[in-house]
């Protein structure tokens, strides 16, 4: 494991190493990839030309999923784990070493975890409850059978019971269950007898490749999780074959398992009662207190055999193979702070397209709206920071819009949102690996989006993973430094909402916790930042010097209690002991009013009743009191602004003011911010930082660019100038001492006069798909829809714009080429060199010093997109949908071909401009 490990630690300790300058770069800045395997069916010769091609264009790690196979193709599939597949995936682990890409795997194939070495007996398990209803007095005899027919062969009888309402009367009658009967003389009374079958769910995997089909796993249950590892041991170890870097876990997706074969016993040792004793209240339609009690401490013990069993197995399992875990915790039936914190790298996931209103952004109808809103992002990040791991990956641009339409405009501001959420170490959904024999468009996955070679916007795409890796260079840096905890009410969830098994997917986190996202939303909108923390992380958070220290030795200035009305007595303690302590602790609307679940229930409300009494009195939350709590404070009150405010915590006024996002981290010379203006407007002004700061330097992810900034002093705050244009983004790097021999940041003035470049452009295509010849005279720049070929509305190409231009005589500093609305990124030569890559708006690119006096020729080379493409490929019936399950779906996951797609945009779209600036 130290291998492992080791840079982890550097990441804390070397920011120093990197002051004044960007970071050093290693593989895990770099941005990964998803790697389908469809059907497995790989060969060496293109693995290495698949691994070389990602790394050429600036990937660092893939993590290899198999899936589905292609059709026509099984011959060439390779069974997983099977010794062909385990020598594939070490000609990957030794071409990855030579070139510089880490290489992870799932530990599965597909979704979720399972295959053909699942037994039934180890099979995800469901609890069937069947109820009788008889008039006792009488010998009593019920046929035993599971009503459900494909469960008889497998469901097991575990329970069977006997209530009567009238006397409160519980007997088990399990022993008096034989063959199939029960016979039983019943006393006198109505008796509701209740059996609990344990069943299966029959789900098996999802999307599996071939040697991975199969039952999914009970991952409630310790010893079928450990005999499916048992697989993984068997294969690497007869095949000498090295363990990856990291094992991956996609999101839960486990449906209707809600059971395990000794959940009964294991309730009972938890929750400190018999759960079979309350059968009726447990499955009751009508839903009462005493039910939502039983049912939160059902969930709560589903909650910890999921972690214990699975989650905490399976990565102390890849610990002793020496590799580390990355998994995706949302969608468990569990607290999603404590599950993903109980591996290695947890991981949040982007499901659509965040709407924002950026200047000049494309828009494109065919899109679906972003599950994943910060609220959501920030669970992953959160458990990361409280718990002290340095990393925090992302599943990436999932659906972010139909097939064959996303720009890498389009996925800047959906990147920066992740970066601002706490991600540092991303990664594409996803990269199908793809035969270089492969007739176009290569082997592509159902889902979209495809960051792949086979995709037009890969010859642009290495400025865009350059920035990425720019930006997780310094992300991956230091230490958090959010200013608040906050307490996740995962007790008021489990009892509150309908059901039993509940599961915190993505797609219900609305339904699951409007409060709570309100929360979130409110705490940033007032200028702070902040991670969750779950209960279990709480009651070992310490107070150190007025500060509030996790388990993984992050710092807070404070934890908020938002309108929470349920908590375990030893956490409330613990919150009282640690503002005895020093702490700051912020209660809004009202202080917690009871205990969650069923068990001891009076005993433990009578205890929670002392704790309630030794909270400061108050008249009410409608004003915000600030009371001294011996050598700490605690704060109540309505109005977060006016609570937070009370804690002496400086907001961020970047964020307040400005609108803009952002986050913060601490390093050993002082701090450091990702900020991105995700909105319609940018910023032009003196800036007030929240952390004090002797001098400030700028960093540039787009360019590379860095500088010192302009700062000054107000009111003993450091104020720094900020200049940023609707959509960017910027690093902003403080220091505790002053910075000497530094350039100076550049900071623009435009001049009032612009040079329209509107007339006198030729085009010529370096690529096109269908063929276009010939060199076209357009005058005005303007997409190539639209000229004269019958090719051009449905050719997916790189169309050079060549003009020369006479740069006036005007004083300037520099020159400013704006490209206006480009479909889809541009490379940009002047006079035969490169000026730079532009790829996301506002589409401009500092070129002075590539001009001339006199004539100066301009070249932009645009990548367009390959929608016109494959839509006329659907139109003239060509099949390209050549893969087996659920092949290629859209957006509705319907198989609906492109037919009736309209030519998309394709090239200069509008005005091009040249304007002098002057530095200031």
């Amino acid at each position: 494991m130290k291998r492992k490990y080791l840079f982890f630690s550097l990441l804390l300790a070397g920011s120093s190493l990197y002051a004044q300058e960007w970071p050093a770069v290693r593989p895990e800045a770099r941005p990964a990839t998803r790697w389908w395997w469809l059907g497995s069916a790989v060969d060496a010769t293109n693995l290495t030309y698949n691994l070389e091609e990602y790394a050429k264009a600036g990937l660092g790690g893939v993590e290899i999923t198999p899936i589905y196979g292609v059709q026509g193709n099984d011959k060439n599939n390779l069974p997983f784990l099977s010794p062909q597949w385990m020598n594939m995936l070490q000609h990957t682990e030794a071409e990855g070493k030579r070139i510089g890409i880490e290489v992870d795997m799932n530990t599965g194939t597909g979704w979720p975890f399972g295959g053909p070495h699942v037994s039934m007996t180890d099979a995800a398990t469901k609890a069937i409850f069947q109820s009788y209803q008889v008039e006792g007095g009488k010998e009593i005899t019920l046929d035993l059978k599971v009503e459900e027919e494909k469960q008889r062969p497998v469901a097991t009888l575990s329970r069977v019971m006997a209530y009567n309402a009238d006397n409160k009367q519980c007997l088990n009658l399990t022993s008096k269950a034989k063959n199939g009967q029960l016979q039983w003389k019943a006393p006198a009374g109505h008796w509701n007898i209740i059996t609990l079958y344990i069943g299966k769910t029959f789900q098996k995997v999802k999307r599996a490749a071939p040697g991975g089909e199969g039952y999914v796993m009970n991952h409630l249950d310790k010893g079928a999780v450990k005999r499916y590892f048992a697989n993984f041991d068997k294969a690497f170890k007869e095949n000498k074959t090295n363990f990856p870097h990291t094992f991956f876990n996609d999101s839960y997706e486990v449906y209707g398992a809600d059971w395990t074969p000794d959940f009964l016993e294991q309730f009972a040792r938890r929750r400190g009662y018999k759960l079979e004793e309350h059968f009726p209240e447990f499955i009751a339609q009508d839903r009462n207190e005493t039910t939502a009690r039983i049912v939160s401490d059902y969930r709560e013990t589903i909650s910890d055999l999921l972690i214990e069993n699975f989650s905490t197995q399976w990565t102390n399992w890849a610990h002793g193979h020496g590799s580390i875990t990355r998994n995706q915790a949302h969608g468990s039936p569990a607290n999603l702070i404590d599950t993903y914190a109980s591996v290695d790298i947890p991981e949040c996931e982007g499901f659509g397209l965040s709407q924002f209103h950026i200047k000049g952004l494309r828009q494109d109808s065919l899109t679906r709206k972003n599950d994943s809103d910060l609220s959501m992002l920030k669970y992953a990040s959160s458990a990361a920071h409280i718990a002290g791991k340095p990393y925090t990956s992302s599943e990436t641009f999932t659906w972010l819009t139909e097939h064959f339409r996303t720009s890498l405009s389009q996925c800047k501001p959906d990147m920066d949102l992740m970066f601002v959420s706490g991600v540092n170490h991303m990664f594409f959904h996803g990269t199908p690996y793809s035969p270089k024999e492969a007739k176009w468009p290569g082997w592509k996955f159902y889902a979209s989006i495809d960051m792949s070679p086979t995709n037009n916007i890969w010859q642009d795409a290495p400025a865009f993973f350059e920035y990425i890796t720019r930006c997780q260079s310094f992300l991956q840096m230091g230490k958090p430094d959010n200013d608040f905890l906050v307490y996740l009410p995962v007790y008021d969830m489990w009892q509150e909402q309908p059901g039993r098994l509940l599961l915190f997917s993505i797609h219900d986190m609305a339904k699951r916790a409007p409060k709570f996202i309100e929360t979130v939303h409110t705490i940033s909108n007032c200028g702070y930042d902040m991670d969750y923390i779950s209960d279990n992380f709480v009651k070992s958070t310490r107070c150190v010097n007025g500060k509030l220290l996790t388990k993984g030795g992050t710092s807070y200035k404070a934890i908020i209690i938002p309108a929470v009305k349920l908590m375990p007595s030893e956490v409330l303690g613990h919150l009282l002991k640690l503002a005895q302590a020093g702490a700051t602790i912020i209660f809004t609307e009202n202080y917690p009013q009871d205990v969650p679940g069923y068990g001891k229930l009076e005993a433990r409300r009578k205890g929670f009743a002392q704790l309630q009494k030794q909270l400061p009195e108050i008249a009410s939350f409608d004003e915000t009191v600030a009371t001294p709590y011996q050598k700490g404070i605690i704060i109540t009150g309505n109005n977060y602004q006016s609570a937070l405010e009370k804690s002496g915590v400086v907001p961020e006024e970047m964020k307040t003011r400005y609108g803009l996002q952002c986050i913060r981290r601490s390093h050993a010379d002082g701090h450091h911010y990702f900020i991105s203006s995700l909105q319609e407007k940018g910023v032009n002004d003196w800036i007030t930082l929240a952390v004090p700061a002797e001098s400030v330097m700028l960093f540039n992810p787009m360019t590379g660019e860095k500088g010192k900034a302009q700062t000054r002093k107000q009111e003993g705050k450091t104020q720094v100038h900020l200049q940023l244009h609707s959509g960017e983004s910027v690093i902003l790097q403080t220091f505790n001492h002053a910075l000497t021999d530094v350039a100076e940041w550049k900071y623009v003035q435009e001049q009032p006069v612009s040079l329209s470049l509107d007339h006198g452009w030729k085009l010529h295509f370096t690529k096109s798909t269908p063929r276009i010849e010939g060199t076209f005279d357009i005058d005005t720049p303007s997409s190539w829809t639209e000229i004269a070929h019958p090719n051009a509305p449905i050719t997916m190409a790189a169309g050079v714009y060549t003009n020369i231009i006479t740069v006036p005589h005007i004083p300037a500093d520099d020159w400013i080429l704006d490209l206006g609305d480009v479909r889809e990124s541009a490379r940009v030569r002047i006079n035969g060199q490169d000026a730079g890559t532009a790829w996301a708006v506002p589409y401009q690119l500092k070129v002075g010093k590539w001009l001339k006096p006199g004539d100066n020729k301009i070249e932009i080379e645009v990548t367009n997109l390959p929608a016109n493409r494959i839509a006329d490929m659907d139109r003239r019936g060509e099949k390209w949908r050549i893969f087996n399950e659920i092949n290629v779906v859209n957006l509705q996951y319907k198989p609906v071909p492109y037919t009736d797609w309209q030519p998309l945009p394709s090239g200069l779209n509008g005005s091009v401009r040249l304007i002098p600036v002057t530095y200031k």
